[in-house]
């Protein structure tokens, strides 16, 4: 008799879902804001100093948030002066987020550029292809009720032993760099119609470089497919940022971004701790790690 494995056939993975199991985490905000800086101008600089201070504090309080935090980041080029970053744990609190940072004096002064909402995404590519071929085995109908306990069974254990990924600390690095990215689906070609196998081995090939740069860049990857226009958000975070040009650089030769991405704006920047804010509102470059 032969041994039942893990990996199913190419017959009976057709009869298997297509889609990977995913872990779900903290609820993600990036808001891009430009400072109207003639109205900013026009105030005395007493009134600056209080409004500055002001906001410094509500974001010192963000930062330290016990369910999640917030950082301040000065943006380089046109697209943005200013980046504020938030981790928190559902939507609710995100919500609460834009509520208090709207009723800041500050507000008046800055004006939306971009915005992206996500929640931090791990996909599980080799356990989703590992679990659906055991309970496969076991006779298991897809999507019946003892299907739906085993998978919810692998998900809960995934979900414990990923915990500090799923609800990341903020990385305390300098620099950060955000950007949107889709896979394509048009009628040449079309990642979702690759059988899962071939999408578990070109992720795995993309996820060798990036582990290549573990320790010198953090990489948080958020899905918003259903909540925003794009398909995953990347923020990276590095103290030198031609790292980010560098991992970008070297994963464009992978089959899987080669091929099957498409690539939205990019948001560089640089960290401006709470206390920094004043500075940098009078168009001084915030001090961090000082």
């Amino acid at each position: 008799m032969s041994a039942i494995t893990d990996t199913p056939s190419r017959a009976s993975e057709e009869a298997l879902p297509p889609v990977p199991l995913t872990l779900e985490g903290a609820s993600v905000l990036h808001q891009m804001l430009l400072v109207r800086r003639a109205a900013w101008r026009a105030l005395p600089a007493r009134e600056q100093g209080e409004i500055a201070e002001e906001a410094a504090s509500a974001v010192a309080r963000m930062e330290r948030n016990g369910a999640g935090q917030s950082a301040v980041f000065s943006m380089l080029g046109h697209k943005a002066d200013l980046m504020l970053l938030h981790f928190r744990q559902d939507f609710a609190e995100l919500n609460a987020v834009e509520l208090e940072l709207s009723s800041l004096r500050l507000w008046d002064y800055l004006e939306p550029a971009h915005s992206y909402i996500s929640v931090v995404e791990l996909g599980l590519y080799e356990s989703s292809a590992r679990t659906y071929a055991q309970l496969a085995a076991r006779g298991l109908t897809p999507f019946s009720d003892e299907w739906n306990a085993g998978v919810n069974e692998v998900l809960t254990r995934q979900r414990e032993a990923m915990k500090p990924r799923l609800w990341p600390e903020m990385p305390a690095h300098r620099y950060v760099c955000f950007y949107p990215m889709d896979r394509k689906r048009g009628e040449a070609k079309n990642w979702y119609s690759l059988p899962m196998a071939e999408r578990q081995r070109q992720m795995h090939e993309h996820g060798m470089v990036g582990r290549r740069y573990a320790g010198a860049v953090k990489q948080i990857i958020s899905g918003s497919i259903g909540l925003d226009d794009w398909e995953w958000g990347v923020t990276l975070f590095a103290d030198d940022p031609v790292l980010f040009k560098r991992l970008i650089y070297e994963m464009r030769f992978d089959e899987v971004s080669a091929v099957y991405a498409l690539f939205g704006s990019f948001f560089v920047g640089l960290r401006c701790p709470a206390d920094e804010l004043p500075r940098l509102l009078q168009g001084q470059t915030p001090r961090f790690g000082e």
